[in-house]
């Protein structure tokens, strides 16, 4: 028999292993209720995500605090959390009727509260994928709390340096900086990151808020802070998890209520038993694309669609935004914000009602019964199954009556990382990927390579991989996927679950016509193969403008049968 000698290893098995354990043990600490994140229950999470060293986190592994992760972390968190020594995960437990004032993060729908100077409140509604996102997050930010405490404290009785007593004065004081101050505590701040001066410096209005514009400091001091207590006082930070969320998790109650929701709106609109269309998208792209470059025609003479596209994204477009929209909904368009806690708000477009004369569309010419055109917001992780599978159940309209609804496609239109080219190129998937488990979901996509090329956009067909979490990908696991037998060509956290939905819908439940079409379709985001191009060196601006209507486009036509 032959021997087995030296068996190593590779990066990326290492990496795999890390993303499994990090998932079995925020499994674990969610069923036994609290955990202690920097304590002996959080050392396997701390140690999986050491060892995984993802491409968002940086310089986690280095003694230097990790800026550009930070800065990503914090703006999916609200505002305060640095100061927290309890946060508690909840489901949603009544806080909205309460006094309590919902705290939102700016890059990620959540709320949260506020409970007292100590405590932070955070609702999960939209799953697992939720709760996974935030613990890796929180993970994050408290090793570099604790890297921040190795260079401030002198010695075990307290006792701390020069630049951390300088910093704590310049947040005390609770006044803006005028600029010699800001300079000369930034200096300070420097040597307490591991960090210089300039690098520092380009970071720091990034963390501004309009009434903190100095607000970096006072997260570098409550995280060092913290951490310093840990040590000295032995106070640990705790994360809890709420009796209600524990029992509730898994149980589709948001996404239940949601999809019942629009489907009393179909019904009141006399919509029910028409074909449906459901889109996957923004809250934007599908009506811009129908209504905007009618309604805006005048006030850009001579422009192309693009170029109104680009505009109706602008930060201060917001009246030509409304004017869009008022049209729409003279036109057929129902508008569904969300008040089910799934944060994914609805808009409901009815063609028998649209005047294409007056559209993008003029030559459309529809059979009767006109279809009617369903688009939801982005979910998220998981939540995209619980949301499409609960849509695609049939209503209940009375307690003996069920009506199927006649789905003749989804379209999913989303952004993703990609692993050949770069920001604001798109991908067309022909098979979904799980990672982890290798489950694996192939179908016949409507969308093709062909059909979105010519269009100054580089175009990559092949598979795409379902990840966990985006904030867990290294260069060495997504170098696997890309170079191995996978050929995988970007990543996403939603595709095979809306896929698995959409199979079990038409080809078990029988639910919904068993040869619906299927359409997905991704533009870049980012590429975390490249340095500077990963989540955390900032979003896309307008270069996502183009691909993203694009798509749209090409998803519509196939709808409006435009040959």
């Amino acid at each position: 028999m032959k021997e087995i000698k030296n068996i190593v290893r590779s990066r990326a098995q290492e990496s795999s292993s890390a993303v499994e354990k990090l998932y079995i043990t925020m499994r674990h600490l969610f069923n036994r209720g609290f955990y202690k994140p920097m304590g002996v229950s959080g050392e396997t999470l701390r140690e999986a995500l050491l060892s995984l060293r993802p491409e968002i986190y940086g310089t986690i592994a280095e003694e230097k605090v990790e800026l550009n992760g930070l800065l990503y972390v914090i703006e999916r968190l609200p505002i305060g959390i640095e100061e927290c020594k309890f946060i508690n995960l909840t489901s949603d437990e009544g806080y909205s009727k309460s006094h309590f004032k919902p705290i939102i993060p700016p890059k990620r729908k959540r709320n949260c509260y506020r409970i007292d100077d100590e405590q932070m409140n955070i609702e999960i509604t939209r799953g697992r994928s939720d709760i996974y996102d935030i613990l890796t997050h929180l993970t994050f930010i408290f090793i570099e709390s604790h890297k921040i405490k190795d260079r401030i404290l002198i010695d075990e009785s307290g006792e701390v340096t020069r630049d951390w007593q300088k910093l704590e004065y310049a947040v005390l004081q609770e006044k803006k900086l005028v600029l010699v101050e800001k300079e000369k505590t930034i200096s300070h701040v420097a040597n307490i990151l591991g960090r210089t001066f300039s690098e520092v410096l380009e970071i720091y209005d990034a963390f501004g808020t309009a009434d903190k514009p100095d607000r970096f400091l006072h997260v570098v001091y409550w995280l060092g802070k913290l951490a310093l207590e840990e040590v000295v006082d032995n106070t640990k930070r705790t994360i809890t998890f709420s009796p209600i969320l524990r029992e509730r998790l898994g149980h589709h109650i948001h996404g239940e209520i949601w999809a019942t929701n629009i489907k009393e709106v179909l019904k009141a609109n006399q919509l029910l038993d028409r074909p449906i269309h459901i889109i996957s998208a923004n809250m934007h792209s599908v009506m811009n694309s129908i209504f905007a470059t009618h309604v805006l025609k005048t006030k850009f003479k001579d422009q192309t669609d693009f170029f109104i596209y680009e505009e109706l994204s602008k930060s201060g477009a917001n009246d030509l935004r409304n004017k869009v929209e008022d049209f729409a909904k003279q036109f057929g368009m129902i508008s569904l914000p969300d008040f089910s806690g799934t944060n994914i708000d609805v808009q409901i477009f009815d063609t028998a009602k649209i005047d294409f004369k007056k559209s993008a569309f003029p030559s459309v010419k529809l059979a009767d019964p006109k279809p009617v055109i369903i688009v939801m917001d982005y979910a998220f992780g998981e939540q995209a199954y619980e949301t499409i599978d609960e849509l695609l159940k049939p209503f209940q309209e009375t307690k003996d009556k069920k009506v199927f609804l006649n789905v003749e496609s989804v379209s999913i239109m989303g952004k993703a990382g990609i692993l050949q080219g770069g920001k604001g190129d798109t991908m067309i998937p022909s098979a979904h990927v799980n990672e982890g488990t290798g489950d694996n979901y192939t179908f016949h996509n409507e969308l093709t390579k062909e059909m979105l090329e010519g269009n100054n956009i580089d175009v990559y067909a092949g598979p795409m991989v379902t990840v966990l979490g985006t904030s867990l990908q290294n260069k060495d696991l997504l170098k696997f996927f890309h170079e191995s037998t996978w050929r995988v060509i970007g990543l996403e956290m939603e595709g095979a679950y809306y896929q698995k939905a959409v199979q079990s819908a038409s080809k078990i439940r029988k639910s919904i016509n068993p040869d619906v079409k299927v359409r997905y379709a991704y533009y870049a985001s980012d590429n975390p193969l490249e340095t500077g191009s990963t989540l955390a060196s900032g979003g896309l601006g307008t270069t996502g403008v183009k691909p993203t209507y694009l798509i749209t486009i090409k998803i519509l036509e196939q709808i409006f049968n435009i040959k």
